[in-house]
């Protein structure tokens, strides 16, 4: 087992997610002060599950002997659109769930490591399932009656 490996994976992962709970916490003020609060609501909650998730992060880089970084993470934008913003969380999902896929099984010689990332690959992908069922329920039932159920 590499340590600093896991200990980089991890950190990577904590100073990422971190940024990505902000956003989902801004994002959910957003949509519940244009009055969508199941919207804004999903989005809380989205980025409290998301930083249990870089608690475990820390908490592992600890067990590992590894020190924890505060980082900055990447800038964000912010949307007023939210079929806009599922879109752009959706290509995000595409794009890293993949990348996080492979992570998880070069790191499979660190069994707690490994466990840890494959849970957290399978909640990314869950998120991933959503965001598509999202969009196309609104092809279904169209933009307005999809933002109704979202009031």
């Amino acid at each position: 087992m590499n340590k600093e490996n896991s200990i980089k994976a991890l950190q990577a992962y904590a100073t990422g997610l971190a940024a990505q709970s902000l956003s989902h916490k801004v994002q959910g003020k957003v949509f519940a002060a244009q009055g969508f609060s199941k919207l804004g609501e999903k989005y809380a909650s989205h980025a409290s599950e998301e930083m249990e998730w870089v608690d475990q992060f820390i908490d592992r880089i600890i067990e590992l002997g590894g020190q924890p970084k505060v980082e900055a993470g990447p800038e964000m934008p912010i949307f007023t659109d939210p079929v806009e913003f599922i879109k752009c969380d959706l290509e995000i999902s595409r794009r890293e769930v993949p990348v996080l896929q492979q992570l998880t099984v070069s790191l499979s010689d660190d069994f707690k490591t490994y466990d840890l990332l494959r849970g957290y690959a399978l909640d990314e992908e869950e998120d991933w399932a959503w965001s598509e069922q999202q969009l196309e329920l609104i092809e279904k039932i169209s933009l307005k009656n999809w933002l109704i159920k979202q009031l």
